[in-house]
């Protein structure tokens, strides 16, 4: 019964508001990372019951969607096949020019330093723990925004989406920042973004030649496995030549 746009902004806000409980529970109250978040996932569980009436899946395939109202009402003939990724990728890329702008802020580059080194944070007199809640925020946010675009895109809700999701978020990262990182120019942010493509693509190429659903996870596994383990050898060899060159 909310306007489809309205419900993004209220799934950002409430994202956001669930990371920022999983920072003040590790930088104020001291628990560990990790229990912090499992802490809190935890509990949205049975908030996520709740909103579904108790149901694990909720489907609202008549209701108004960001892709059949407003400007999703706007794509007709062929370009309605693909106004799902059209609209997709205009989202995306949105999201990408904000991030982007805030990063170059003076906020935004103290969350950067406080990920790469808290005690330099730390020596300019501002609080990291600030900065990491901060983060957490935003990148729960950003998580609970893409949920509610693919709730709608399916036409439905499911508790059980978001299985498998940290391992895809990491992979994507990891495949973006690793092969993408020599090109200079390339953000960050796209680097991901397109590591992501990626991953997706090696996944969809297994089921169109006929991989069982059933293999799924252990190929997202094992795709993750193979990148982790190239990074940390490419790592090492960096390491190593730059060790040699020094002495």
């Amino acid at each position: 019964g909310v306007d489809p746009w309205i419900a993004c902004v209220l799934s950002f806000l409430a994202g956001a508001v669930a990371g920022g409980i999983t920072g003040i529970l590790h930088v104020k109250f001291k628990v560990t990372n990790l229990l912090s978040g499992i802490l809190v996932m935890t509990a949205l569980w049975s908030i996520n019951l709740v909103i579904t009436n108790g149901s694990a899946v909720l489907s609202f395939f008549n209701k108004p969607t960001i892709f059949n109202s407003g400007i999703g009402s706007l794509f007709t003939g062929v370009m309605s096949d693909y106004k799902v990724l059209i609209m997709a990728g205009v989202l995306v890329i949105l999201v990408k020019i904000i991030i982007d702008l805030y990063l170059k802020t003076k906020s935004g580059l103290l969350l950067r330093a406080s990920g790469s080194n808290p005690q330099f944070v730390t020596s300019l007199g501002r609080d990291s723990g600030k900065m990491k809640v901060l983060g957490l925020a935003i990148g729960n946010g950003l998580t609970a925004l893409s949920g509610s675009i693919l709730g709608q895109q399916s036409g439905s809700a499911n508790i059980n989406s978001g299985t498998g999701m940290v391992v895809m978020a990491l992979a994507s990262v990891i495949i973006g920042t690793t092969l993408f990182k020599k090109i200079t120019i390339m953000k960050a942010t796209t680097a991901v973004i397109l590591g992501s493509i990626l991953y997706k693509a090696c996944l969809s190429i297994a089921m169109l030649i006929g991989l069982p659903t059933n293999y799924l996870k252990l190929l997202m596994a094992g795709i993750f496995a193979v990148v982790l383990i190239s990074n940390n050898m490419l790592t090492g060899r960096r390491k190593k030549v730059y060790d040699n060159t020094k002495k």
